[in-house]
């Protein structure tokens, strides 16, 4: 039996006004050629904060979703940024869009590759975004949770890749 060093970062922030608690997990692995690096380069996110969670019905497409906002933290290196993460009602499209010092649009969507644009703090990046599966059990106004899950690679498929698994809890809390 192989033992995990598993990094592991906790926050809580607040936000004034804010009528919903959001519980991010956030479990990353990563891969080169499909093969596991060692256990050392999982990474493990507990985030909670609070924010805002609403339903909308979709200008382009038939169909409504859910988004979730929240401001980040100085813990995972976004301070100064707010998230929004869009999640189709079917399941079958997520959006991770992030906005401030660094801006991020990362759409994931089940066995299709996306190209993404990512901005680091040493410059952009174009990723390659595929996702595993998208389960989407939210509803409003009490909220719920959502899991997906996803593949990113640095625009080579073949190259080194990260599957990262995102829970997310919503939860009315005024």
């Amino acid at each position: 039996m192989t033992n995990i060093k598993v990094k592991e970062h906790k926050t809580v922030s607040t936000a004034h006004n804010e009528d919903y608690r959001i519980l991010i997990r956030s479990v990353s692995e990563q891969f080169e050629h499909t093969e596991p690096l060692p256990a050392e380069e999982t990474d493990k996110i507990e985030l909670m904060t609070y924010g805002s969670f609403l339903k909308k019905a979709n200008l382009v497409k038939k169909g409504e979703s859910f988004y979730i906002t929240y401001k980040e933290t100085q813990t995972i290196g976004f301070e100064g940024c707010t998230t929004t993460i869009k999640i189709a009602e079917d399941g079958s499209r997520v959006a991770l869009l992030r906005f401030g010092k660094v801006n991020t649009q990362l759409v994931i969507q089940r066995d299709y590759r996306n190209i993404c644009y990512y901005e680091t703090e040493v410059g952009p990046i174009t990723l390659g975004v595929t996702g595993d599966g998208i389960a989407c059990d939210l509803s409003e106004p009490a909220g719920g949770t959502a899991k997906f899950s996803y593949l990113l690679d640095a625009d080579d498929p073949t190259a080194l890749i990260n599957r990262t698994t995102l829970e997310i809890q919503v939860e009315k809390v005024k």
